[in-house]
């Protein structure tokens, strides 16, 4: 017989997930035998509590594409937020990456493995490193953007990232570590540029760690005034850094509000929208798609 508290939890994960579900859009995992080093564990249940997302060994992209109609060509890459111990979907992924399809732009939303997955046995050491696996999903979700192009309607040299939080440190990772692929690799999407066309850092965690270098992909940068210090302070020194270095960059610091604003309606925080603009003022689209 089931525990009545065990059965609660299967029951309110059943029901999490067909919420998931009713999203209903096509999700392509970046390796379909499984990712370098996590084959083992690619079966395994994901733990899905409200709209976050653990116990990840089996990364995929979720895809959303525009409409024929207002397809623009240009490609982002969405990557969630949660500390790298779970990934915020709703917000900072799907939400995200509708409202990009809606504008024309074909969204991608990346499900990375975690660093410090909250799914892990307290005291039990974590499978994953940031700068080893997430930065390793983020590159490969580039490059398999890249190599399914003409299917999906994108110009594979204006494919970029846009990252929330951890997920903003993980975009910064991918954006300083432009592999160019291997010409001899065995599978054929190992052999096209990781290089992001563009990245998009919206209150980024682990700002004192991003170093843009002289010909780095131009930046966008956006956070609330309101937000920790390493963040709301962080952000324009990163700002800076760019300046220096030579990379265009663009910076929206929203008066009045805090960490994890995600999509949020309203004219408090217009960030998508500039976002927009920036992409059409960098060249990267159309100014009427």
């Amino acid at each position: 017989m089931c525990h009545p508290k065990l059965a609660f939890t299967l029951v309110a994960l059943a029901l999490t997930t067909s919420g998931f579900a009713a999203n209903s859009q096509p999700v392509v995992p970046l390796w379909p035998n499984g990712a370098p080093g996590s084959e083992a564990r690619k079966n395994e249940a994901e733990k899905i509590v409200g709209n976050s997302v653990s116990n990840i060994h089996f990364p995929t992209l979720t895809v959303y594409l525009p409409a024929k109609d207002k397809a623009t060509g240009t490609a982002v890459i969405v990557c969630p937020g949660g500390g790298h111990r779970n990934l915020v979907m709703q917000k900072e992924g799907y939400d995200i990456a509708q409202w990009l399809a809606d504008h024309g732009i074909a969204g991608f939303v990346l499900k990375n493995r975690l660093a410090r997955d909250d799914a892990t046995p307290a005291g039990a050491p974590q499978p994953y490193t940031i700068e080893r696996d997430a930065l390793a999903d983020a590159q490969r979700a580039i490059r398999l953007v890249r190599s399914r192009a003409t299917e999906w309607g994108v110009n594979a040299a204006t494919v970029g990232i846009i990252g929330f939080s951890a997920g903003g440190e993980v975009t910064a990772l991918a954006a300083m570590h432009p592999d160019a692929g291997n010409p001899n690799a065995a599978d054929p999407i190992d052999r096209l540029d990781a290089r992001p066309a563009f990245q998009g850092l919206i209150y980024p965690g682990q700002s004192q760690k991003i170093r843009p270098e002289k010909g780095a992909a131009p930046a966008f940068l956006c956070c609330g005034a309101d937000d920790r210090p390493d963040i709301s302070e962080g952000v324009p020194k990163v700002y800076l850094l760019f300046k220096q270095a030579g990379v265009p960059v663009e910076m929206h610091i929203y008066a009045g509000i805090g960490h994890g604003f995600g999509l949020r309606p309203g004219p408090s925080v217009g960030w998508p929208d500039r976002f927009r603009e920036w992409l059409v003022n960098q060249k990267f689209l159309a100014a009427n798609p």
